[in-house]
């Protein structure tokens, strides 16, 4: 069980090193001290804050806690006797890593709380160097504020949209597992007793052959006809294995948008009636394609869905209202949307994208004509 104390250590990227480009500046106020004991026990204190900054990205468990709490007594010094309260903003970024809540809040009310107090007690003091730098000054308080819970709500998201995948991902497999666990039953119902009964009358017939040729051709017969009721049989099972219907497919997008927090409306009707099935199929998995694609790029608080059949097409519109395609999302999406359209192209159908800033329509259309013909030959 995971302690107050415990930070999910994460990489943090590049951005925590750049910043130290920015260790320049405070050498600035330093040196405009007048006094030799100040300008060195600036520099002590700022050798002192890079080394707790290091030792607290390379650190575990309590020892990051300790580390973070000597750099915030540090940027109240360096506030204090130089008005330099930009240390406060390395703090308000590594703070908002904290993956612990407790540990998160703790450190950003006490870091808060400090550099609030810090800053005031410079002005009720006077301190010139906070004077000539206020708008600055309001801008680092600011950032103070909102940058730890930004970071810390950032990376929140990104763990859950992780968690969300995964468990996607286990649920697809399960359903395979399950899947293929129910094939192997139809199989086995299917085929085990008729091969079996094939079997017992196939040695029956060889006994038969010489005492009783009568018998023994009733009896292939009889194997000539149970070989073709289970052939027929297993073609059904294979036809009903052969592809998702769309309004299965439908029942497990309603699920992935609820679990992502997404809004989901459906117009018309995913029973279809003049589609063939293979068609169908390929409908369903470019559906699960674009809802896949809104819930990992598009930022979409809403996606709605409409089915409209007409006489020789079946169109459906995937719809949202998020960031739209277009740079970044639309290389993430260009394998997936590719795909999408050799699928449909297979069927002889076609995609459609429209984007902009307020959102992004897809429009899948396959035809349903097949289906017809089919019915109009049988009639």
């Amino acid at each position: 069980m995971q302690k107050w104390y415990q930070i999910l250590h994460k990489n943090t990227g590049l951005s925590p090193y750049v910043w130290v480009v920015f260790y320049i500046l405070p050498f600035y106020f330093i040196f405009r001290s007048s006094s030799m004991y100040e300008v060195v026990i600036g520099i002590v204190m700022i050798l002192g804050f890079f080394i707790c900054y290091v030792f607290s990205l390379l650190s575990k468990g309590r020892m990051i806690y300790f580390w973070t709490s000597l750099q915030i007594v540090i940027s109240i010094l360096m506030t204090l006797l130089f008005g330099y309260v930009y240390f406060a903003l390395f703090l308000a970024f590594f703070i908002g890593n904290i993956q612990n809540k407790i540990g998160f809040f703790t450190l950003y009310t006490i870091h808060l709380i400090s550099t609030v107090v810090t800053v005031n007690l410079g002005f009720i003091l006077k301190n010139s160097e906070m004077i000539t730098q206020l708008p600055f000054v309001l801008v680092s308080m600011i950032a103070v504020i909102l940058l730890p819970v930004t970071t810390y709500n950032r990376n929140k998201r990104e763990k859950l949209e992780g968690q969300l995948e995964d468990a996607n991902k286990r649920i697809s497999e399960l359903v395979k597992l399950e899947e293929r666990q129910r094939i192997a039953r139809d199989l086995h119902d299917t085929l085990g007793q008729k091969l079996s009964l094939i079997g017992l009358k196939s040695d029956l017939a060889n006994k038969l052959w010489n005492k009783d040729p009568v018998r023994a051709q009733i009896e292939i017969s009889e194997i000539r006809q149970t070989a073709r009721i289970a052939l027929k049989e297993v073609r059904e099972m294979v036809t009903q294995m052969r592809g998702t219907r769309l309004e299965d497919e439908i029942y497990r997008i309603r699920q992935i948008l609820k679990a992502a927090e997404i809004e989901f409306t459906l117009e018309g009707d995913p029973n279809l009636t003049n589609t063939a099935l293979m068609t169908e199929n390929v409908l369903s998995m470019c559906l699960k394609e674009a809802v896949t694609n809104i819930v990992k790029h598009s930022n979409a608080t809403c996606c709605a869905i409409a089915i409209e059949p007409g006489r020789t097409d079946l169109i459906v519109q995937v719809k949202d209202n998020g960031i739209g395609i277009g740079g970044e999302s639309l290389s993430a999406k260009g394998n997936g949307l590719r795909g999408m359209r050799e699928r449909l192209e297979f069927v002889n159908g076609s995609m459609e994208i429209l984007s902009s800033e307020s959102g992004t329509t897809v429009m899948l259309r396959v035809p349903n004509v097949f289906k017809q013909m089919e019915k109009e030959a049988g009639v």
